[in-house]
């Protein structure tokens, strides 16, 4: 019987937004009689197993109480007991697939992905370099333009840094590594884009900053690569009243329940022109992303022209919502879909073909070599 784990927090400015999403899988899979490992892992990087019926709010303060502490280690081939277990052997948890739910951060990254990859442990969600080019907007930005899609200029911000267009703004000012709105600000001209960059707490890994479009308005669509590629409805999200100039994180998660309870129009009330521009786009952006398990790919339309935005290879509750049309996809199918991925299309494969010992067989001794 499979005996999946969901994996949720992480040291992450979304780590508030991860637990929503992990308790939403947790749940949902318990509920159809699945013994569900749930793992927590706190902003101090420790990880713990926790009581899957859990609510968000027994998250506050970090580990729940009775949560037990695990260890990720490579050696032990999974997670296991922190303490180790009889005559001090460690066991790694009996876990068949791991649902990533860490939005943000080492979860999103490609580094969390490296590690279990270490460990042989199966998981959904992007492969170290679709996680990696995922979360990287500048360098995504530039394989979109390399692949001649519509994309908008978008470009380093360091201070000191000479502007890299003639146009003087306004610009928007983004991390260059994170996402869900977290850190960003449309400032009016360059130098206060350098400034930023400088003093922003969120851009201390980077910024990138591009042209802001203020009559632009965002289209999403998610896209799902088992047992085949599908794309869902495309949603226009809609801001709260009050809301600033662009898509905030409060239009996203503050709804109660994540992304789930966010205002939008879906499906999009857009031309049909449009829809097919957009879903053609979204097919070539998952290829080229390497795509893998279920991702949200963001628009930005604005007087007539589309561009790519972001890709975000592990969406607010796993983009759900989202599967409404043409080709309704219940939550519960979702989730068992991506743990069927997780194990017959393994991320890391080992292989050291070509080393066959031929070249070391052939060199002299190494003491020659380095005399």
């Amino acid at each position: 019987m499979s005996s999946p784990a969901v994996l949720f927090g992480g040291p992450s400015p979304e780590h508030d937004v991860s637990i929503l999403t992990g308790l939403q899988a947790a749940h949902t899979l318990s509920q159809g009689g699945a013994p569900v490992t749930a793992i927590y892992w706190a902003k101090t990087g420790d990880f713990f197993s926790v009581d899957p019926g859990l609510e968000g709010e027994a998250f506050l303060d970090g580990a729940p109480k009775g949560a037990r502490e695990l260890k990720l280690a490579a050696w032990a081939g999974g997670f296991v007991a922190a303490k180790g277990g009889l005559m001090g052997k460690e066991r790694p948890l009996e876990i068949s697939a791991v649902v990533n739910c860490c939005h943000g951060g080492p979860g999103e990254d490609g580094t969390l992905q490296g590690a279990l990859d270490l460990a042989g442990v199966a998981y959904t969600g992007p492969s170290v370099a679709g996680a990696g080019l995922g979360m990287d907007k500048l360098a995504f930005a530039g394989a979109v333009a390399a692949a001649a899609l519509p994309t908008l200029p978008r470009a380093l911000v360091e201070p000191g840094r000479a502007a890299p267009w003639a146009t003087p703004g306004p610009f928007i000012v983004k991390p260059r590594f994170g996402g869900s709105s977290i850190g960003i600000e449309v400032v009016e001209d360059w130098a206060t884009a350098c400034a930023l960059a400088k003093d922003s707490v969120h851009l201390r890994r980077g910024a990138v900053a591009e042209p802001y479009l203020p009559a632009s308005y965002d289209l999403n669509v998610a896209v799902r690569t088992w047992p085949e590629l599908q794309l869902s409805a495309i949603e226009r999200p809609l801001r709260s009243p009050g809301s600033s100039e662009i898509l905030g994180y409060k239009d996203k998660y503050l709804g109660g329940d994540g992304m789930v309870s966010a205002p939008r129009e879906l499906p999009a009330d857009i031309p049909e022109e449009l829809e097919k521009a957009i879903r053609d786009a979204a097919v070539s952006v998952g290829a080229l992303a390497l795509v893998r398990g279920v991702a949200r790919i963001d628009f930005l339309v604005d007087d007539g022209n589309w561009y790519v935005n972001e890709v975000n290879t592990i969406p607010g509750s796993l983009a759900k919502y989202l599967w409404v049309d043409p080709a309704p996809v219940p939550f519960p199918t979702l989730l068992a879909d991506l743990l069927v991925e997780a194990v017959r299309r393994p991320t890391f494969r080992p292989d050291a073909t070509g080393a066959d010992g031929t070249l070391l067989r052939s060199a002299a001794s190494i003491a020659r070599k380095l005399g």
